[in-house]
């Protein structure tokens, strides 16, 4: 316990809120969430500390703004979240003009036009090599990723709004501009254009073992036996009770250990960008998915399945929920199987690969999501 919670019994609880919420919210601003950032500075030693010393991270913290630098590991399949309509990932060319947007306004000015910025845009582009067409797919990625900096406190319209842009392409807008934020976004260099690939090439170097070994447990759903190293997997299986005691303290996590892998279990289920099981019909048929295969695996020498095999059992659950699944869905199985497939890969409880003959093997840890109505398979001893 340290010197801060002896003295006020709260800090404890708040210290853990804090370091929650910049797990999840790596930019925090004070537009957006006022408490959370007084609640930030108000811990910012004890916090620093903790992803300093236990996970390697970096924590910027000034009177407006809270920016967490997760470098020790930056896990795979974690896009850029556009939220302002469905939730879904930014897509290719919005990350290209998002590292565009970030280019040419991380040193102002604070007030810019659209029409203006369109034309930075294209200068910066031409400078990198990059070849826009100007049409309205373009326009339309520009408006997603200018939407997702101001979502994140990066930018506000002025006057007008940006959205017309991406159907109009003489609108106009006026914007204030965060120079300052925005020169805390990029990870690891500023005007990578490719974002998500350079994030995910992120390489391990020099970082400490049990840094490392905590940022997995702490980033990933969960971490297997065979993601570590002999040596990794000893060193974390020696200190386990100490890891877990640490992770606890700062994100209210408990450990859950198997011959297969460790995962870091959150109580509450905020931890995660995708919360499973979930509702909906592709995190139904998710579950249901896993109850079929497991169900299969016992007559299997391995937890492999063909992509013709995974569509046919994806298109038999379709039917047979046809009343209750979206439309869409039910009449296109191998689009739905693609997408259930996606959600059990994203949450390492599959493994898919290119050759269609072994396309999806079931991960361990898939088995905590099944119930075997006799207690008798055996399954359970076979699956993490």
């Amino acid at each position: 316990m340290s010197d801060d919670q002896r003295d006020d019994p709260q800090a404890a609880g708040e210290q853990r809120d804090a370091a929650r919420h910049l797990l999840m919210n790596p930019i925090t601003t004070a537009e957006r969430d006022p408490a959370m950032l007084r609640l930030i500075r108000r811990h910012e030693a004890a916090v620093d500390r903790w992803f300093t010393q236990r996970l390697g991270y970096r924590l910027h913290v000034d009177t407006d703004t809270a920016r967490l630098y997760k470098s020790t590991y930056v896990p795979e399949r974690r896009p850029l979240l556009a939220t302002w309509s469905t939730t879904r990932p930014l897509r290719q060319l919005e990350y290209t003009m998002l590292a565009l947007l970030c280019a040419c306004t991380a040193a102002g000015p604070a007030v810019v036009s659209l029409r203006d910025l369109v034309d930075e845009v294209r200068s910066a582009a031409a400078e990198a090599g990059v070849d826009l067409a100007g049409d309205a797919a373009e326009r339309r990625a520009l408006v997603a990723a200018l939407r997702w900096m101001i979502e994140q406190g990066l930018a506000s319209e002025l006057h007008e709004q940006v959205e017309r842009y991406s159907t109009d392409e003489t609108a106009d807008a006026v914007l204030r501009m965060r120079p300052d934020r925005i020169a805390l976004v990029p990870l690891p260099t500023l005007g990578d254009l490719d974002f998500e690939a350079s994030a995910a090439g992120s390489s391990r170097g020099e970082i400490p073992v049990r840094q490392w070994l905590r940022a997995r447990l702490v980033e990933d759903p969960v971490l297997y036996r065979d993601d570590c190293s002999d040596e990794e997997w000893g060193e974390l299986r020696r200190r386990l009770g100490e890891e877990s005691a640490w992770l606890d303290e700062m994100f209210g996590v408990t450990l859950e250990s198997r011959a297969e892998g460790i995962a870091a279990i959150d109580g509450l289920g905020r931890l995660s960008d995708q919360r499973f099981p979930t509702s909906g019909t592709t995190g139904h048929a998710a579950l249901l998915l896993i109850e079929a295969l497991v169900a299969q695996r016992v007559d299997r020498p391995q937890p492999v399945w063909t992509q013709t095999e995974v569509i046919e059992i994806v298109s038999d659950l379709a039917e047979r929920n046809a009343t209750v699944w979206a439309n869409d869905k039910v009449e296109a199985p191998p689009k739905l199987a693609a997408e259930v497939v996606d959600l059990l890969v994203d949450l390492r409880l599959a493994r898919r690969s290119d050759d269609h003959d072994c396309w999806l093997t079931l991960l361990p840890a898939a088995a905590r999501f099944f119930v075997d109505p006799d207690l008798v398979t055996g399954v359970q001893e076979r699956l993490l």
